[in-house]
């Protein structure tokens, strides 16, 4: 049986809406843009939840292009979301919060067939993290600091 690895981020709301991290040494901001309150220092966390689900298939995409020693030139993600800003605003509505479809569209440049290029894709969101997160919901679990 593998061991489990955990990864831990603290983030703390400053001025507005700025929320900010230190990850691992990395200065990161997440912000609102200005029509909506904030002083878009940084991508809202929609956006940056699309960008790690976009950013852990290119990774996983690198990873397994090495293994398989195929020469990957081009690796492209792009991701989208529908949601209904309504319920993230206390408004009545019969959505959920959450993003109700996401869409990855994948660019490859490598000696590979459509089809191989479609299998590899499937292989690469099958091992990403954050894709099986989203696809099989994750338990998640929110308490009080002590």
């Amino acid at each position: 049986m593998s061991v489990l690895k955990t990864v831990r981020i603290e983030a703390q709301m400053t001025d507005s809406f700025k929320v900010a991290a230190d990850i691992r040494g990395h200065q990161m901001t997440i912000d609102q843009p200005a029509a909506g309150g904030g002083t878009d220092l940084g991508p809202t966390p929609l956006e940056m939840f699309l960008f790690s689900l976009g950013g852990c298939i290119a990774t996983i995409g690198r990873i397994a292009a090495k293994q398989q020693k195929i020469e990957l030139r081009h690796f492209a993600v792009s991701v989208e979301g529908d949601y209904d800003p309504a319920a993230l605003l206390g408004r009545e509505t019969e959505s959920r919060a959450g993003f109700q479809t996401l869409r990855v569209t994948a660019e490859i440049d490598a000696d590979l067939s459509s089809a191989q290029k479609q299998a590899f894709l499937d292989e690469v969101c099958d091992r990403c993290p954050l894709h099986d997160n989203i696809k099989l919901a994750s338990e998640v679990v929110h308490t009080l600091a002590e």
